[in-house]
């Protein structure tokens, strides 16, 4: 069996929404995805992309980034903003090496980059390693800690009943603590549970995006109650709970 290990042919029809331009590019993941079991829609462009989705959920799109009309870009945004189909993964494939474009494609909410010209075998080696990280993923639809709400299939916070916006890695990443909350996360524990392979990220970013959540779901942001820090260790998530008057700030210091 072409590039793929008998072992490793989806158990279940699987459906991969390819979107390309390059005619001889669409046929050779086409072919190689058939032959790998997976079942497959092509499109030239973005145009009925997500319309066709909608009457045909698929497990994971294929995007190239330049498309004629809407680009992959966009269309990758206009999916994550369409309920039903936020949670599906998208890979982009592209041209565009510049690391600029792979920070782009990440924050629009890309799951993967592969750049042009790619292997089967690679090609294929990253869409099982995708499918098989959302097979395992949790599937509790909404997520409740007090006034903090987290809907998982949507991609929205809301803190108090207002809806509060945030970046997909933003989002992916408190989804990740809120679904292990009370676990300590090392910063590179949390690296490779949301950002995966992606290296242009540091540790030291995680905790840009942690800074960034709390001021955006917190009360108080310099005291959180929900993204607690575990000097040189990492992050936890906690359910919030009432501070008793007699604690003293070292003590709540000491645990943000």
């Amino acid at each position: 069996m072409n590039f793929a290990e008998r072992e490793n042919v989806p158990s279940a029809r699987t459906l991969v929404f390819v979107v390309e331009d390059d005619l001889d590019i669409s046929r050779l993941i086409e072919h190689n995805l058939h032959s790998a079991g997976y079942e497959v829609a092509t499109f030239a462009s973005g145009a009925q992309v997500v319309g066709a989705a909608l009457q045909e959920r698929p497990a994971l799109f294929l995007l190239d980034v330049m498309l004629p009309g809407t680009s992959g870009f966009d269309l990758c945004r206009e999916i994550r903003r369409t309920a039903r189909l936020a949670r599906v993964p998208v890979i982009f494939l592209t041209a565009k090496t510049g690391e600029a474009d792979r920070i782009h494609g990440f924050d629009l909410g890309g799951d993967d980059y592969v750049t042009k010209p790619f292997s089967p075998r690679e090609l294929l080696a990253r869409v099982r390693t995708i499918l098989r990280r959302q097979q395992e993923s949790p599937t509790m639809d909404v997520i409740q800690f007090g006034d903090l709400e987290i809907d998982v299939s949507s991609m929205t916070v809301r803190i108090e009943g207002k809806t509060v916006l945030t970046t997909v890695r933003e989002f992916r990443l408190l989804e990740y603590l809120a679904n292990h909350r009370g676990r300590v996360f090392t910063r590179d524990q949390l690296l490779d549970a949301v950002w995966k392979d992606t290296a242009y990220v540091t540790p030291r970013s995680i905790d840009v995006y942690v800074r960034r959540l709390r001021e955006k779901i917190e009360r108080d942001p310099r005291h959180p109650q929900f993204l607690r820090t575990l000097r040189g260790i990492g992050y936890r998530f906690e359910a919030p709970r009432e501070t008793p008057p007699q604690a003293s700030r070292d003590q709540v210091s000491r645990d943000q």
